[in-house]
C-alpha cells in the first residue's frame, strides 16, 4: 500500500530515545548465527525489511528460528547444518542479504537459486560472482544480475583484492572463506566497514592481516554466544541532522553503535561545526557504543572526497540536506558508488532539492551544494529509497509551507517508526 505522508516546518526537536537495531549487524548476527551449533539469542534486532528478508531466508535453509519482537533465538547446526531451500530464496529490497548469502551458499554441496525484488535485480552482483567463481564456485547469472543460480561445494582459498570499497563483497568472500580449504584474503585500498571481522572475532573464528588486509583460515565453525546489537547509527544520523538543524533543539540517543567504520560522518559534521556530545562510551560483543547528545548547531560547509566517502556513503544524501543550510559551499565527490544503490542517490537527492529551491548541482562522481538557502515545501518522490525518503523529511522540517511525501512506505526498509519518532519529537 502506498502512503503520502505531510511535513511541516518545526522549530524544536527534543527528547531522549533509543534506536532499533543496526541493521548491518543485525544481518550477521543472523547469518552467523545460523552458522553455529547450538542456540544464539539476539536482542535488539533490527525490525526492518531487509532484516526480515535475512530472517526468512535462513529458515528456508533450514535454520530454527523463533522471533519475539526484536528478540531472535536461533538454534544452528553448525557450519555445514544448512538444508537445500524448496523454494526460491527472495532476498527482497535487500543487498547484503543477497551478497552476504552468496558467500554462505557457495560453500553448500546443494544448489540454491536466490533472487530480489525488482530494484534489487538492477543492481550489480558480478563484483561477487567474480571471486566466488574463483574460489570454485559455480555461479549463474543474468549477465552480471539476480537471480543468481549458486552451486558450491569444494572451495580453495584466494587472494582478492578489491577493485572498489566495499563491506558487502569482502564479507562475502570473507563468508565464503570459512567453507575453503586453505586461507582466504582480501586486500582492500580504502577502509570499509568491519562489523564482520569483528562479529568473527566475538564468535572465535581466527584472523590474521594487518590495516589493509584480512585473511582467515577456513575450517573454522563460529562458537554459539548471545548478542546485544546497539542501535543504528545510519538511522541515527537522520535524526542528528533534524536535531543540528531545528533552533530549539536538545536530543539525546542512548545506545548508538560507534564503529569507527561507520561514523566519520560524526568526524565530517564536527568540522562542519556540529556540536555532538558522546557519553557512557563502552564495548560489548566487540562493537564500541555511546549515547549521543546533540544540539543546534551553524553549520559551515565543507569538502567530502577520497577515503571518506566509503565510511559515509549511506550519508551522503542526508549530508546533503545539511549543506543546503549550511554557510558556503560543500562538494562531495568520489561517490560515484551512490548511482548504483537502492537508487541513483546523486540523481534521486539533487532532483528533489532543486524541487524545493536548494541550490545544488549534480556531478558525474557527486553533487555541489550552496547553502544557505531558503527550502520550501514541494511534492517529492521517493525513488523507492529509504534513505532518500527519511532525508527529505528532515528536509521537510526545515521547509516553508507544506512537504508532501510519495510512498514513504519505503523508510520501512531499514528504519520502520520513522516517521512516528519524528513526529513525536519534533515541534512547531
Amino acid at each position: 500500500m502506498t502512503i503520502q505522508r505531510i511535513i511541516r516546518s518545526a522549530k524544536r526537536l527534543q527528547g531522549e530515545i533509543k534506536l532499533p537495531g543496526d541493521k548491518s549487524i543485525s544481518h550477521r548476527a543472523l547469518m552467523l548465527g545460523g552458522l553455529c551449533r547450538g542456540k544464539v539469542k539476539i536482542e535488539n534486532l533490527s525490525p526492518g525489511q531487509d532484516v526480515q528478508s535475512t530472517l526468512t531466508c535462513l529458515r528456508s535453509l533450514g535454520v530454527k528460528v523463533r522471533q519475539e519482537g526484536n528478540v531472535v533465538k536461533i538454534e544452528g547446526h553448525g557450519l555445514h547444518g544448512l538444508q537445500k531451500s524448496e523454494t526460491i530464496l527472495d532476498a527482497g529490497n535487500s543487498g547484503t542479504t543477497m551478497r552476504l548469502l552468496a558467500g554462505m551458499l557457495s560453500g553448500q554441496s546443494f544448489e540454491t537459486k536466490i533472487t530480489g525484488d525488482a530494484s534489487l535485480q538492477k543492481r550489480d552482483m558480478k563484483r561477487i560472482v567474480e571471486p566466488l567463481s574463483q574460489m570454485g564456485a559455480k555461479i549463474s547469472s543474468n549477465q552480471g544480475f539476480a537471480p543468481l543460480w549458486i552451486h558450491g561445494g569444494n572451495l580453495h582459498g584466494i587472494e582478492y583484492t578489491m577493485p572498489i570499497a566495499s563491506s558487502q563483497v569482502k564479507s562475502s568472500i570473507l563468508l565464503a572463506g570459512l567453507f575453503a580449504s586453505g586461507v582466504t584474503s582480501v586486500i582492500e585500498h580504502a577502509p570499509t566497514r568491519d562489523h564482520t571481522e569483528r562479529m568473527f572475532r566475538y564468535l572465535g573464528i581466527k584472523l590474521d592481516g594487518d590495516k589493509n588486509r584480512v585473511t582467515v583460515p577456513g575450517g573454522q565453525e563460529p562458537q554459539a554466544r548471545d548478542f546485544s546489537i546497539p542501535g543504528d547509527f545510519s538511522s541515527a544520523a537522520f535524526l542528528i541532522a533534524a536535531a543540528l538543524l531545528m533552533k530549539e533543539a536538545h536530543l539525546v540517543i542512548q545506545d548508538v553503535g560507534m564503529n569507527r567504520t561507520r561514523t566519520r560522518f560524526l568526524d565530517i559534521l564536527a568540522q562542519m561545526g556540529g556540536q555532538i556530545a558522546l557519553k557512557n562510551e563502552r564495548l560489548e560483543n566487540e562493537e564500541p557504543r555511546a549515547d549521543l547528545e546533540i544540539h543546534h548547531s551553524d553549520l559551515k560547509g565543507i569538502e567530502v572526497s577520497g577515503v571518506d566517502i566509503p565510511l559515509l556513503i549511506d550519508e551522503l544524501p542526508i549530508l546533503a540536506i545539511l549543506a543546503s543550510q549550511a554557510h558556503g559551499v560543500t562538494l562531495i565527490r568520489d561517490a560515484k558508488e551512490l548511482r548504483v544503490k537502492e537508487s541513483d542517490r546523486i540523481q534521486a537527492t539533487v532532483t528533489n532539492l532543486k524541487a524545493m529551491g536548494g541550490n545544488i548541482e549534480e556531478l558525474p562522481d557527486g553533487m555541489r551544494i550552496e547553502g544557505p538557502t531558503r527550502l520550501d515545501g514541494a511534492s517529492l518522490r521517493s525513488f523507492h529509497d529509504h534513505r532518500i525518503i527519511m532525508a527529505f523529511a528532515v528536509a521537510g522540517l526545515v521547509a516553508s509551507g507544506e512537504t508532501i511525501l510519495e510512498e514513504t512506505e519505503w523508510a520501512d526498509i531499514s528504519f520502520p517508526g520513522f516517521f512516528e519518532m519524528l513526529g513525536t519529537l519534533s515541534h512547531t
